[in-house]
């Protein structure tokens, strides 16, 4: 395999590549797209944006319970590892197709541009179907995490008790606030995103080091790194048992890690609104999973090493390990602090996870791929924001987090939906990428040599996971106890599927161009790089 590209291939790309603004509506226009949204972002706010969806310091004191009782400390620091190192992998493989196609659509755009055109609306109606439901279902993850962690710090020295009534009221409220920064606010989304940067980091390492140094007494070495735990029967049932089950248990415990490493394409959908788009989004995502890779480490570490007494925080009054923590190690009035610092990490976390959800619902809309899409993709005028679909987005991840009224699994059932919806939607045009490679025309974000093999491992983890976030995570399965991600993802899958062959490929086409080549004044060669932007077929390997 070469990565030497043609001359003319080459030669095309650097002709059609121009500097700041006028470069990036260009490449936008070369994709067929009129430039709408505000492009006031840079690689910062790029970066930050994925950053703080990822949120280490939202997903792993959201699903540290889950975590400790399916694998344990063990499973949580090492499936870690194992974790981040696959998501990298998955990473780097879609910043490559990012650089080639930057543009708010992200994974469903790609979907379409990297098939053969024949196949290509199918590609993108199914990669956009799953990539809406990740995203509304990792926005009802963030947000519902922080209505549970306000209504646990609210218990803090009250005789006040969260029942799931008041927490989806505070939930509820979460949206609505989250919604309405995203509709008002659009303009300090930039400043509210620096913010949420160094509040992540500051906030995390602080909080990890005031754990250790008021904790009264540490776990040792082999607690952390090598004690198994299978908590997983309910109702005074046992787990799995059977020590052939100890790595089903490894497996289903990854979820903690899988979900906190999740959402990173948010520096995808935000490429419309980013300068230099082709290499600020390709890097946003690397950055991002790669910090929060070493940070979300670092607190694992700190939380399992500062555990007074294993069995009182998982049972905690409070509901919430990670608070029984905070009060066992700095005592109430600095549990409040550290409380506060986890709950505005989550705020910040469902803010630009709506943001994000909103960009692509907005450039699903606009290519017509979702019900009422004439209505959904207009966008305001005044503000430069798809409101509409900010408020789309508000009431589907309400919506979601319903079942949670009945059933005593059901938020880590949102988080298996969120992961197993985004990383298909992930995996769809990376596999293409590898099927059709003569169909992709590199950005100036590129891998080489190793672009297959990285793509092959990525899509191949991707399939591993979306089996097994299907699986049930709880003993005896009933009711109450059932992993209706399976339900979730069914319906995606029939509706998506059925009403394709029902009616969406009778008018469904695909990304709508909104400019044509002519328009721009450029060529339809197929050996020139405007051509290759559009879906030619040069290759360059």
């Amino acid at each position: 395999m070469s990565t030497a590209e043609p001359a003319d291939e080459k030669a095309g790309l650097e002709d059609t590549s121009i500097p700041g603004a006028e470069g990036d509506e260009a490449e936008l226009a070369r994709m067929g797209y009129k430039q709408e949204l505000k492009r006031e972002l840079g690689l910062l706010q790029n970066f930050g944006v994925s950053f703080s969806i990822i949120s280490v310091i939202t997903g792993i004191p959201s699903l540290f319970l889950y975590g400790l009782n399916t694998g344990g400390p063990a499973v949580m620091v090492w499936g870690w590892v194992i974790v981040a190192s696959a998501t990298m992998l998955v990473g780097l493989a879609m910043a490559e197709v990012c650089s080639a196609h930057p543009t708010s659509g992200g994974p469903y755009f790609w979907a379409a541009m990297l098939s053969e055109p024949k196949n290509a609306p199918l590609a993108s109606w199914i990669t956009g179907w799953f990539n809406l439901l990740g995203q509304v279902a990792v926005t009802t993850g963030i947000s519902f995490a922080c209505a549970n962690f306000i209504s646990t710090v609210a218990t803090f020295g009250t005789t006040f008790t969260p029942t799931p009534n008041t927490t989806i009221g505070v939930y509820a409220a979460i949206l609505v606030a989250q919604g309405l920064i995203n509709t008002f606010g659009v303009h300090l989304l930039k400043y509210l995103n620096n913010i949420s940067v160094w509040w992540h980091a500051v906030g995390t390492t602080s909080l990890v080091i005031a754990i250790l140094a008021r904790a009264p007494r540490h776990q040792s070495a082999e607690f952390v790194f090598r004690t198994f735990i299978d908590g997983t029967g309910v109702n005074g049932n046992e787990g799995w048992g059977v020590r052939a089950s100890h790595a089903y248990v490894c497996i289903i415990g990854m979820l903690m890690a899988q979900y906190t490493l999740t959402g990173f394409d948010a520096s995808a959908h935000m490429t419309e609104e980013t300068h230099n788009a082709a290499m600020a989004g390709s890097i946003g995502i690397v950055m991002a999973i790669g910090v929060s890779a070493i940070l979300g480490w670092f607190l694992i570490l700190g939380l399992l090493f500062s555990i007074q007494d294993l069995d009182s925080t998982i049972a905690s009054p409070t509901g919430e390990p990670v608070a029984q923590i905070f009060l066992d190690t700095v005592g109430e009035r600095g549990a409040i602090v550290l409380m506060v610092i986890v709950i505005g990490a989550m705020f910040f976390c469902g803010t630009f996870s709506i943001t994000s959800n909103s960009r692509m619902m907005f450039a699903f809309a606009r290519d017509g791929g979702i019900p009422g899409h004439s209505f959904f993709k207009r966008v305001d005028a005044k503000r430069g924001s798809p409101v509409r679909t900010v408020w789309l987005a508000c009431t589907l991840s309400f919506l979601l987090a319903l079942p949670s009224l009945g059933s005593s699994v059901a938020f880590s059932a949102a988080t298996s939906i969120a992961t197993i919806g985004l990383y298909i939607s992930y995996a769809i045009p990376v596999a293409l990428r590898v099927v059709y490679r003569k169909r992709f025309v590199r950005g100036p974000f590129h891998l080489g040599v190793f672009s297959m093999p990285i793509a092959i491992a990525a899509v191949s983890w991707i399939g591993c996971i979306a089996i097994v976030f299907l699986l049930p995570q709880a003993n005896p399965v009933d009711s109450q106890t059932l992993n209706y991600a399976v339900v979730a993802v069914g319906i995606v899958i029939v509706y998506s599927v059925g009403f394709w062959l029902i009616s969406a490929r009778k008018w469904f086409t695909g990304p709508v161009r909104q400019i044509s080549a002519e328009e721009m004044g450029m060529s339809k060669d197929p050996a020139s790089g405007a051509s290759a932007k559009l879906g030619g077929s040069t290759s360059d390997i």
